[in-house]
């Protein structure tokens, strides 16, 4: 899917940037990588410098032991035994270094599902604020950031999703998401590159 633009105009001072899941974790050389991560790591860089106080990470963070998260989840830690907290090394669930050193400003919510809405975290963070558009980058496209997007939806923000800024393990599966995006939700998500964000979204003076 390409970039098809900023089709409601530029972002203004009521944009957010929601970075998904940039984390150790899923860098190369961690147990649940994602090549593609590196790759987009940089231009969200620049988009953290840009807008630092307007941007919020959000972090996967695993069960502690195999079983003791509830329902299905006890299965999927069964699975991935050696993710649980108490099997890898604490920091694994840090964000990337290059993007760590913007907190704070920036902020960060944890979250041990998918979805950043669940268990209402960015819920109570955002209830009264000015945000309106979320900007949104990470990955991974057909997993957490498909989670993340369809509760923005869901709550009435303008969604913007950064197409050279999202990544994903499986690039059959990230092209198909990018494709339902465009075609099932194409009034709204707004699909842009880094560059058109950068252009249209000014550093905040204040």
């Amino acid at each position: 899917m390409a970039a098809q633009g900023l089709i409601h105009g530029p972002i203004g001072d009521n944009g957010l940037h929601l970075c998904v899941d940039m984390q150790r974790l899923f860098a190369p050389g961690g147990p649940w990588p994602v090549p593609w991560a590196e790759k987009v790591a940089p231009a969200i860089e620049v988009l953290v410098a840009r807008h630092a106080r307007r941007t919020l990470f959000t972090r996967f963070i695993p069960a502690d032991r195999p079983g003791e998260a509830p329902g299905m989840w006890a299965n999927y830690y069964r699975r991935w035994t050696e993710v649980t907290l108490s099997n890898i090394d604490p920091h694994l669930i840090d964000l990337m270094p290059q993007l760590a050193r913007f907190v704070p400003p920036a902020t960060v919510v944890d979250k041990h599902v998918y979805s950043p809405w669940t268990e209402g975290r960015l819920d109570a963070l955002l209830s009264g604020s000015d945000v309106r558009a979320l900007v949104i980058t990470g990955g991974e496209t057909d997993v957490c950031v498909l989670a993340t997007v369809l509760g923005a939806i869901d709550r009435g923000f303008r969604v913007i999703l950064v197409t050279d800024a999202i990544c994903s393990s499986a690039d059959q599966t990230h092209d198909a998401l990018m494709e339902v995006y465009h075609s099932r939700f194409s009034e709204q998500i707004e699909a842009a590159s880094m560059a058109e964000v950068l252009e249209c979204w000014p550093q905040l003076t204040r």
